[in-house]
């Protein structure tokens, strides 16, 4: 059975897509760009918000990437400002992680995300010291798809990488999971579809929390 359950944030344990969508939006329109479609803004993200601008300048011409410094700054402002923009739990998951929880289940949150943002992002949907732990983008811990945020967790809760279960919406995801060691499981009410997460050949694939809950009685 598994001990810990380690979960990624954007598209996974919350709908961030309007706030992440508004806030791209409010950037590149300082430099006369957009507006990016929901479309292409579920492509874009999850490797954190430098590959995200990149990506998204690129796609809006700015190939020499001239604006790239100036719309990181910007990008870090309209973030304070939008994170929690029409942000909401996905349904089903705040029963089932309370279920892992009453199970003694140890849950977690790492994401590509700014780590001051995702924790204001969690506490906010769920409560402060709802999870167990939340791990962002920065304090010397490296971007996913490395291993090392997930690998951290799985120490500081004294179990062994076989004995958690990563959860996440991108291929991304599916190769921190790989790369720690980790089942994985996909999650397909996310940003992506199922054939990017088949292709990393997850444990599990889900539609719906309850899809899982088996495992955990």
């Amino acid at each position: 059975m598994y001990q810990c359950c380690i979960f990624d944030l954007d598209g996974t344990i919350i709908n961030t897509l309007h706030s992440l969508r508004k806030t791209v939006n409010e950037t590149i329109k300082q430099f006369g760009y957009g507006p990016m479609d929901e479309y292409h803004v579920k492509y874009f993200v999850g490797d954190g918000y430098k590959k995200l601008m990149e990506r998204t300048l690129k796609y809006c011409g700015d190939t020499e990437l001239t604006h790239y410094e100036a719309a990181l700054e910007v990008y870090d402002e309209m973030f304070k400002k939008y994170c929690l923009y029409q942000v909401e739990p996905y349904a089903g998951m705040p029963e089932f992680l309370t279920m892992l929880k009453e199970k003694g289940i140890r849950i977690a949150v790492v994401t590509n995300k700014a780590h001051d943002r995702a924790v204001e992002c969690v506490e906010t949907v769920y409560g402060p010291g709802f999870f167990d732990k939340i791990t962002g983008e920065g304090n010397g811990i490296k971007c996913k798809p490395d291993p090392e945020g997930a690998l951290k967790t799985a120490e500081e809760f004294h179990v062994k990488p076989s004995e958690c279960l990563y959860f996440g919406d991108t291929n991304t995801d599916m190769r921190t999971g790989i790369n720690a060691g980790m089942d994985t499981a996909g999650v397909l009410w996310g940003f992506r579809d199922r054939a990017e997460l088949e292709a990393f050949k997850p444990k599990y694939i889900i539609s719906h929390p309850d899809e899982i809950k088996s495992l955990f009685r």
